[in-house]
C-alpha cells in the first residue's frame, strides 16, 4: 500500500507524465502528485506537430492530452512554464526556476528530448527552425503558408521521419523543398536503401528535390534573412528558410546532476532504467524519450523516441513507482502519414542486425507489408497502406519462431495463421 501522505513528482510536461499523472488517479493513489512543465502550454501530444495539426487538418486545442480542467478535477498540481533546474536525489528534493524546492517519496523524470542543433555559421538568422515543441509547430505552420503563398523555398536538412513529413507538409502549401541528407536514402539507417528509395520516390513524385550525400557547412544570409544553403561539396541551394531536422537528443541534465546511470551517446544515450522503468536510484523513474530500457522481449537496452512509447511507458512507469510488478516490454511502434501514404513499424532491426527483407503486396503502387529477418526470425514489420496488421506483426515479432520467407511473402496465407 502507497501511504496517502506521500508526493509523487514528475517532471516532464510532455504524455509520457501526463498519462503518468493520470494513471496514478487511476491506479488509487490518493497522495500529492505534482507535474512540472517547462512550457506554458498544458501537456500536448507531438505527433500532429509535424502532421495533422502542420498541415492545418487539427485545430490547436485538439492537440492537448487533457483538457485543462482536467488536471484540478483529478487533484493534480500543476506547474507550468517553470522548468526543473536542479535535482538533489540524496535529499530527494526538486528545485524549479523560480527557486520553488519540492520534496518527494518517488520521482519520475519524462523529460523527454530535444532537437539537435546545426553547429555551423548562420544557424542565428530568423529563418532557421527546429521542430519539437506546439510553439515551433505554430511558428513553422505560418511560415509554410507563407512559403506557399509566395512561392518560396524550404531547404530541410536531414530526411529522417521529421524531415519528410515537414516535406509532404511543405509541398501541400505550395511552397519549394529541398532536402539534405548525408546518407544515399531518405530513412537509411531505418529501413535500408530499397524502403528508402521508395521514399525518395515518394516525395520526388511530389516535386521534392533531394540532394544526397552531403551536410550543410554554412546557412548564408543577409540583414538576419536566409538567402541560400551551402553544403560541404560546394553546392549552394537557394533558400528562404531551413528547417533542422537532426535527430532529437534525450534531455538527461537533471539525471547526470543527480548521479544517475546514465548510456553512452553513441549507444543512443539516455537514462538506464530496469525493465521496470527503476533508475539507478530506487526512488526515481524515467519514462518516454528519455528513457533507455533493458527491454525483456527484446533483450537489449533500448531508447525509443517514438509517440507509443511515451504512450504506454507513463503509466507503466506510474505503476511500478505504485509498488507494482511491471515488466514494460511493448514491441516499440510508430507510425508516418505522407501525401497518401500511411504506414506503421513495429518492431525494431537497426543496420547490421537483419540478413533479410521480405515484402508482400505490391511495392510498386505502395500497398504491401515488409518484414525484416535475422536467421528467419521476425525482427520488425512495416505496412504500407495496409490496415489492421501491426497487431499480429508485434505478435510474430514476441514468439520469435522461426518464418518460412516464401509462406510470409504470400497475401493469401493469413498472418494470424503463422502465428505458433
Amino acid at each position: 500500500m502507497v501511504d496517502a501522505h506521500q508526493t509523487f513528482v514528475i517532471v516532464g510536461g510532455g504524455l509520457a507524465g501526463a498519462k503518468a499523472a493520470e494513471t496514478l488517479r487511476s491506479e488509487g493513489f490518493t497522495g500529492r502528485v505534482i507535474l512540472i512543465c517547462d512550457e506554458r502550454d498544458h501537456p500536448y501530444e507531438r505527433p500532429p506537430l509535424s502532421k495533422g495539426y502542420l498541415l492545418g487538418k487539427e485545430e490547436r486545442d485538439s492537440v492537448f492530452v487533457h483538457e485543462p480542467a482536467w488536471y484540478a478535477r483529478a487533484d493534480i498540481e500543476l506547474h507550468l512554464g517553470q522548468p526543473a533546474v536542479h535535482l538533489d536525489a540524496a535529499a530527494r528534493t526538486v528545485r524549479l526556476g523560480d527557486g520553488t524546492l519540492i520534496v518527494y517519496d518517488k520521482l519520475l523524470l519524462a523529460t523527454g528530448a530535444e532537437p539537435r542543433r546545426l553547429d555551423i555559421p548562420g544557424t542565428g538568422l530568423a529563418g532557421v527552425h527546429h521542430l519539437r515543441r506546439l510553439a515551433h509547430a505554430e511558428r513553422l505552420r505560418g511560415v509554410l503558408a507563407s512559403l506557399g503563398r509566395d512561392n518560396g523555398h524550404l531547404v530541410i536538412a536531414g530526411a529522417g521521419w521529421i524531415g519528410l513529413e515537414v516535406a509532404a507538409a511543405a509541398r501541400s502549401y505550395g511552397a519549394e523543398v529541398t532536402v539534405v541528407e548525408p546518407e544515399p536514402t531518405p530513412l537509411h539507417g531505418v529501413l535500408g536503401p530499397e524502403l528508402g528509395a521508395m521514399f525518395a520516390d515518394l516525395h520526388r513524385e511530389h516535386g521534392v528535390r533531394f540532394h544526397f550525400g552531403a551536410r550543410f557547412t554554412e546557412i548564408i544570409g543577409q540583414d538576419g534573412v536566409v538567402l541560400a544553403v551551402r553544403t560541404d561539396d560546394g553546392e549552394e541551394h537557394p533558400a528562404h528558410d531551413v528547417l533542422a531536422a537532426i535527430g532529437a537528443a534525450p534531455r538527461t541534465a537533471l539525471a547526470e546532476q543527480a548521479g544517475l546511470a546514465l548510456v553512452d551517446r553513441y549507444d543512443g544515450g539516455g537514462i538506464a532504467v530496469d525493465a521496470s522503468l527503476r533508475t539507478s536510484d530506487p526512488h526515481i523513474y524515467a519514462a518516454g524519450d528519455v528513457a533507455a530500457a533493458d527491454h525483456p522481449s527484446l533483450h537489449t537496452r533500448l531508447r525509443v523516441d517514438h509517440w507509443a512509447n511515451a504512450l504506454d511507458g507513463g503509466p507503466a512507469a506510474a505503476r511500478a513507482m505504485l509498488g507494482q510488478d511491471v515488466s514494460h516490454d511493448r514491441i516499440p511502434y510508430f507510425f508516418s502519414d505522407q501525401y497518401d501514404l500511411a504506414m506503421e513499424y513495429s518492431g525494431y532491426a537497426p543496420p547490421g542486425s537483419y540478413d533479410q527483407v521480405v515484402c508482400r503486396g505490391d511495392v510498386a503502387k505502395r500497398e504491401f507489408i515488409a518484414f525484416w529477418l535475422a536467421g528467419g526470425r521476425l525482427l520488425a514489420g512495416m505496412n504500407v497502406n495496409v490496415r489492421d496488421v501491426a497487431e499480429p506483426v508485434r505478435r510474430l515479432i514476441r514468439a520469435g519462431t522461426p518464418l518460412d520467407p516464401d509462406t510470409l511473402a504470400d497475401p493469401d496465407v493469413p498472418l494470424e495463421s503463422l502465428l505458433p
